[in-house]
């Protein structure tokens, strides 16, 4: 098999009741696939269980019946019950593809990573007259892919046959036939995370087509529904996305839209100055992430991700920010007062609501169709920190390489206010030789 082929693993979850059923075992690692340097597009049928019990999910094995379907394990937890290809290591992707909590809800959909890939689930919940299955059956359908910007296009698919697969669990037919021809069309290209673009892929005019890469499967309106949310706050989490901080979002099921807002983070972040940023920490979304990626983020020194198991508010080690509805928060001292918002943070709050305010004009008025709030949001953020980092880059290149009251304002930010955030800019992206001067003082 080339590197980095096609081929992606089909993946299927379900609901394991604790009573067992006869049949052969088998242990689940068996039942995994697909090779590490390939590409994975999996379906699910009957395989990922979730436990509702207290405590989070418990692991389980699979049992297979004679004619390959799972059947429920004598243990009550999350397992993988089928998967195409054979041969790739899917542990503990059976917790990822079915969040915490989804017992509550009656539909989701989960973006995560394992290892280098990324993967996206479809969770549906069914009510069922079964005593066995205490009363619900759960699933979900999930492929896994080296880039998480072209999952979308199967999503509708992934929707159709976990609603299948909870009413006639076993049949796995049309996963397989979507695998086989599926498997060699998507791209192998990619790396799935949101990296710096050649500044000639962007300009001043806004169309769709330009930042392909930028993109994930959204609701219309996802950029302008994370903004909403967050309103001037989502100045707060733009330096804190500038500065490469660890950043973990809370909030109960369903998880799907919470998913967006990583990917919304993410965005804030963009630079397209060819040569900055590449030598500080990669700013990584991971996405939903449980207790079995504590280890994993423990090395990780830049993320974004989002949970729905609050025990990871007590693990104040594995973040820097801790953002729990619209309440951002952290407990390192030395970023408490970026939480403040400065003056020039609320200047280009005010600006962003009236470009959005005027393109909506212009859409109800002209009947534009071309331009977007997603793609309006995205290139406000990228012409800001383009803004900074250029301004950077001519002080550095002066006579005197000295960061005046002048030149903050240039890069659109508050002398005063913004001084730390500046001071901690300076130190992570390399400008630390920089003078600072003296009439920047903090507020």
């Amino acid at each position: 098999m080339v590197e980095r082929s096609d081929r992606a693993p089909l993946l299927d979850w379900e609901e394991v009741p604790s009573a067992e059923k006869p049949g052969g075992t088998s242990p689940t690692k068996d039942r995994l696939s697909s090779p590490s340097n390939s590409r994975a597009l999996g379906c699910s049928a009957p395989g990922f269980g979730w436990s509702s019990e207290p405590g989070g999910p418990i692991a389980s094995r699979s049992v297979s019946n004679a004619d390959g379907c799972s059947a429920p394990p004598a243990t009550s937890g999350n397992m993988l019950e089928w998967c195409l290809p054979k041969d790739m290591d899917l542990e503990g992707v059976e917790f990822k593809a079915i969040a915490s909590g989804s017992h509550r809800v009656s539909t989701d959909f989960i973006y995560f990573r394992k290892g280098c890939y990324f993967g996206l689930a479809c969770f549906a919940n069914m009510a069922v007259e079964s005593t066995v299955e205490r009363g619900a059956r759960m699933k979900s359908v999930g492929i896994l892919s080296p880039s998480y910007t072209l999952l979308y296009r199967y999503m509708s698919f992934l929707e159709h046959q976990v609603r299948l697969q909870l009413q006639s669990p076993g049949h796995y037919s049309p996963l397989e036939a979507f695998y086989e021809d599926k498997r060699a069309l998507l791209p192998p290209s990619g790396d799935g995370v949101v990296t710096v673009l050649p500044a000639n892929v962007w300009s001043a005019a806004i169309n769709h087509s330009m930042h392909p890469e930028m993109k994930i499967t959204h609701p219309a309106g996802c950029m302008s529904q994370f903004i909403r949310f967050f309103g001037e706050q989502i100045m707060v989490l733009w330096k804190l996305a500038l500065l490469r901080r660890r950043i973990l979002i809370f909030s109960p099921p369903p998880v799907g839209v919470v998913c967006y807002r990583v990917y919304c983070c993410c965005c804030l972040a963009n630079i397209s100055i060819p040569g900055v940023g590449v030598a500080v920490p990669e700013f990584r979304p991971f996405f939903y992430v449980n207790v079995a990626d504590i280890s994993a983020l423990e090395n990780e020194l830049s993320y974004v991700a989002c949970t729905t198991e609050k025990i990871f508010e007590e693990k104040k080690d594995l973040y820097d920010v801790y953002v729990d509805n619209q309440n951002v928060k952290t407990y390192r001292d030395g970023l408490k007062p970026l939480l403040r918002l400065s003056t020039a943070d609320r200047e280009k709050y005010r600006k962003l609501t009236e470009q959005r305010q005027m393109l909506l004009y212009s859409q109800e008025e002209n009947g534009d169709c071309v331009s977007s709030e997603e793609d309006l949001f995205i290139l406000f953020f990228l012409e800001q920190n383009n803004r900074i980092f250029q301004t950077l880059s001519e002080v550095a290149g002066s006579p005197d390489p000295t960061v005046t009251q002048e030149s903050v304002r240039a890069m659109g930010l508050d002398p005063h206010g913004d001084r730390l955030f500046l001071l901690h800019l300076l130190e992570i992206y390399g400008y630390d030789t920089l003078l600072v001067s003296e009439q920047l003082c903090c507020s």
